[in-house]
């Protein structure tokens, strides 16, 4: 009888682990990508977006450097566009303090853009939080100079 319960106990286990197994294999094969962040050493606004980021589930790899307008230049944000710092993920651009829930959007619809900007540094949005917030608009942009509103808040 008691080999009957070890036999029946572990095939319980063997069960269970395989069912565990198979779930954290699906949450690795959906997990977000790895979002590249530029930005100043010293912009608490900063460090603020890339928490937001990954409170949200993404691994967020920062790189300090005393002037990010080199980058903004090389990933074709325009003036117009520019905020504090830029990211890259997947093949997207990022300028500013653009919300998580607007770059799994993007991630999930895969729209022939460049990026996402969110230009100045709007009060309210992620990194931005307190005092009165302030209407403000996710942009899409091409580097040929193409834009349109992706989202707004």
């Amino acid at each position: 009888m008691k080999t009957i319960r070890y036999i029946f106990f572990g095939s319980a286990l063997l069960l269970v682990a395989g069912v565990l197994s198979a779930c954290t294999k699906s949450d690795a094969e959906t997990s977000l990508p790895t979002v590249v962040v530029y930005k100043s050493p010293t912009c608490g606004c900063c460090k603020q977006w890339v928490a937001h980021l990954a409170e949200n589930g993404f691994t967020v790899k920062t790189t300090d450097m005393p002037d990010v307008t080199p980058m903004k230049v090389m990933y074709g944000v325009k003036q117009a566009l520019r905020s504090c710092h830029t990211a890259v993920v997947d093949g997207y651009v990022l300028e500013g303090h653009v919300p998580a829930a607007d770059l799994k959007r993007l991630l999930q619809e895969r729209p022939d853009v460049t990026g996402l900007a969110v230009p100045g540094m709007p009060m309210g949005s992620p990194g931005m939080e307190g005092g009165r917030p302030d209407a403000y608009q996710v942009i899409a942009f091409n580097k040929n100079g193409a834009q349109h509103v992706f989202a707004q808040h």
